[in-house]
């Protein structure tokens, strides 16, 4: 049995490859996937959840969160993701979400958990926050926390932010305030992990199921990322789960973060300190990545799934 964890994420189409990659791997015991609003609305990340969940045969239970962040609105991105989050790709609705709310489902499966919980961010911390500064014991309760947010350079949703930082700044300095072991998982380590379209045939030759060419498809319709040289895009999700599973694919180091909350152009910023020079909330920090051993991990997981 694998390490009990949790994924908070809001798909998206990196999303989906990272949830695919979570549910054909047995070092993770998936007790739930909770849902936020953020690369498009909440309306549009439930469905693409469940439908996603669908692909296998007994998906774990999947639950609504928060549909905008603890101030303002969320900014979504359709122009990576697509109108529908997922490319266009069209998949069966899935099973239905539960009643309960992301952040009680949050709290529970941490209260109720025999082991500390593995807990994946991969949108918004906005539902992570929200169950812990409710219960901010509960932080004890966490083994590892290891979130896809932050840059310690340039951003993708401004010059200053990376994306799911900039749309709930406050939520991810209460989730970095919390205290539990935190490892980040930012555009610099992301950006290693480039599917290019040599890579993403070499995905497609590993099999026929269907979750394998349904991530094929979903990945195939991101746009190449001028940020990137046009070469291809990066799976900024599945880093997060791939860390989860096999941390012998990164180098890390110690570092400190703090969250800029101001309301102008640095909004959402992380600024990271990786040479001891000040405070800041403590973290490790994922710096490079073995991409070849990554995209072989993926291939092999994705190919193991219907």
């Amino acid at each position: 049995m694998g390490s009990p964890t949790l994924i908070d994420c809001d798909p998206g189409t990196d999303d989906a490859l990272a949830l695919l990659l979570a549910f054909g791997s047995p070092e993770l015991d998936l007790r739930a996937i909770t849902v936020v609003g953020g690369n498009l609305g909440l309306d549009r990340t439930l469905p693409n959840a469940c439908a996603v969940a669908g692909l296998i045969a007994a998906p774990p239970a999947v639950h609504p969160g928060a549909d905008r962040p603890l101030l303002g609105a969320f900014t979504p991105e359709p122009r990576v993701h697509g109108a529908d989050g997922l490319g266009g790709v069209r998949l069966s609705a899935g099973p239905a979400p539960r009643a309960e709310l992301a952040a009680d489902a949050i709290r529970g499966h941490l209260r109720a958990s025999p082991t500390p919980m593995t807990v994946i961010g991969l949108g918004p911390a906005t539902n992570l926050a929200l169950a812990l500064a409710t219960e901010p014991a509960l932080a004890a309760r966490i083994g590892t926390l290891i979130l896809m947010t932050g840059a310690w350079g340039e951003g993708n949703a401004t010059p200053a932010a990376e994306f799911n930082a900039f749309n709930d700044p406050e939520a991810l300095a209460i989730l970095l305030a919390a205290g539990a072991p935190t490892v980040l998982v930012g555009l610099e380590l992301t950006a290693q992990a480039l599917a290019t379209p040599a890579r993403l045939a070499s995905l497609r030759a590993r099999g026929t199921g269907q979750a394998l060419a349904a991530a094929c498809d979903i990945q195939a319709s991101v746009p190449a990322s001028a940020r990137l040289g046009g070469v291809g895009a990066a799976l900024h999700d599945p880093c997060a789960v791939a860390y989860a599973i096999r941390p012998d694919l990164f180098t890390t180091r110690a570092a400190r973060v703090t969250v800029d909350l101001g309301p102008g152009p640095s909004r959402g910023r992380t600024v990271i300190d990786r040479w001891g020079r000040g405070g800041g909330a403590p973290v490790t920090l994922a710096e490079t990545l073995d991409a070849d051993g990554f995209f072989a991990l993926l291939g092999e997981r994705l190919a193991r799934l219907p």
